[in-house]
């Protein structure tokens, strides 16, 4: 089941969950053993292998099998969810590798729905009633690899939290709804936190347009700190301004600091002085300092380069 992007609904028909930015996971625990599955159907399980006593913890709290719902993430030291490294385990296939980072650092799997319980198929029960099943069997964070994050009955009070940390978003839920597998469904609503900064043009690169994106960062003392690529949001009039900006400030080097921006993103790119700032909305800044989602807004003529900063 998916959400639909929108306002934040208000009631007392909702329950609110905070939005874990990871990847989506379909559990199938049955015979003491689990299955993983992403959204696109693919078998995961082999990249997870500290998930694999949740059967067996299903089986102690009274549950044969069931299907479950729920995020995988890896959090960082202050219990936000890291994508960054995240994707070092997401794609691992080799088992035995798998063991090795799953050692060095585990991931967390946040349930937070349930498909079916003791061979019954559950999903026309009301979330309400799904979501008591599951409170029920397992645990809250904190204790395994495995847990149930909280609801919320305040979708305000929700939503400014998940603000404060830094979070993705909240997710606005109809206590009533069944559970439809594979319907994007206005019993669902997701709402992202984006936030904006404004960022020093570093250089532009060349794809199928003559601008289809712009390296962007903040002044540092030995120059641009790397902030990411931006492409998304550029019309054909945004892109026709902002190369009559930056054509003329063309220069050979690249003003950012050495070693900050990636071989990968450095192809096909014009550099140019740093002095055209731009507005930015991103969803949140990965560990490793780079923006998620960009989408160029405008230039600030307004702005000088050491005005420039996050949100």
């Amino acid at each position: 089941m998916l959400a639909v992007s929108g306002s934040l609904p208000l009631g007392p028909e909702w329950a609110y969950e905070l939005k874990w930015d990871g990847v989506r996971a379909i559990a199938v625990c049955a015979d003491g053993s689990v299955r993983l599955f992403a959204r696109s159907g693919a078998e995961v399980t082999t990249a997870y292998p500290e998930l694999a006593g949740l059967a067996d913890a299903l089986h102690d709290a009274g549950l044969t099998d069931a299907v479950l719902d729920g995020e995988v993430v890896q959090l960082d030291r202050q219990g936000r969810p890291d994508f960054v490294a995240l994707g070092e385990r997401m794609h691992v296939r080799d088992a035995a590798k798998a063991r090795a980072l799953a050692a060095a650092r585990p991931v967390n799997y946040l349930i937070f729905d349930i498909l079916s319980a003791n061979g019954t198929d559950i999903t026309r029960a009301s979330y309400m009633e799904r979501r008591e099943l599951l409170e029920s069997v397992l645990p809250p964070p904190g204790e395994t690899p495995w847990a149930v994050p909280p609801t919320f009955s305040d979708g305000a009070q929700t939503l400014a939290v998940a603000k404060d940390l830094e979070l993705e978003g909240v997710v606005a839920k109809r206590l009533a709804s069944p559970y439809r597998p594979g319907s994007r469904t206005g019993d669902w609503v997701k709402v992202k936190i984006d936030r904006t900064g404004d960022y020093v043009v570093g250089g532009w690169r060349t794809d199928r347009r003559t601008l289809s994106g712009l390296l962007v960062g903040l002044p540092g003392p030995d120059g641009l700190i790397y902030r990411g690529r931006v492409g998304g949001g550029i019309s054909a009039a945004a892109e026709r301004s902002l190369l009559a900006m930056l054509e003329p400030l063309r220069t050979p080097a690249s003003p950012f600091a050495v070693g900050q921006v990636p071989r990968v993103d450095a192809v096909a790119t014009t550099w140019v002085e740093p002095r055209v700032v731009v507005e930015v909305r991103y969803g949140q800044i990965t560990r490793d300092g780079r923006l998620r989602f960009p989408v160029f807004l405008r230039v600030r003529p307004d702005k000088t380069p050491e005005e420039a900063g996050d949100a």
